[in-house]
């Protein structure tokens, strides 16, 4: 006989909570948001781009000096910086010949140092 562990987590008696139901349900944020949230989600899957940001927690820093930090080329990070900023993770101007890159706002070094306490406990 094949176990289907699907059915484990049932409920043994099937009874709807309509109130809760109802309230989580009028309260879950729509398709697209979600979508957004995961997408979001994806971009701190990659250790050289939370390498990145937990860099700028300190200041705003150029391409080359955040290369010379990670010990990686120009070209990665370049390509890692575009990544997050389509993510609206980090922002840029223009100084001189340089660009500068910092954390787009507080939000984001707060999520990062709320991943760090929840992987810590």
């Amino acid at each position: 006989m094949i176990k289907d562990d699907r059915h484990e987590e049932c409920c043994d008696e099937i009874e709807v909570h309509s109130e809760l139901v109802s309230e989580i349900s009028m309260e879950m944020p729509d398709e697209e948001s979600l979508y957004d949230l995961a997408e979001l989600f994806k971009v701190f899957g990659d250790t050289t781009r939370i390498k990145i940001l937990y860099t700028l927690f300190k200041s705003e820093m150029c391409v080359c000096d955040i290369a010379e930090i990670l010990g990686m080329t120009q070209s990665a990070i370049s390509h890692q910086l575009k990544i997050l900023k389509n993510a609206k993770l980090v922002k840029n101007r223009r100084e001189g010949k340089q660009i500068i890159y910092a954390l787009d706002d507080a939000h984001v070094e707060s999520i990062i140092k709320m991943g760090i306490e929840h992987i810590a406990e």
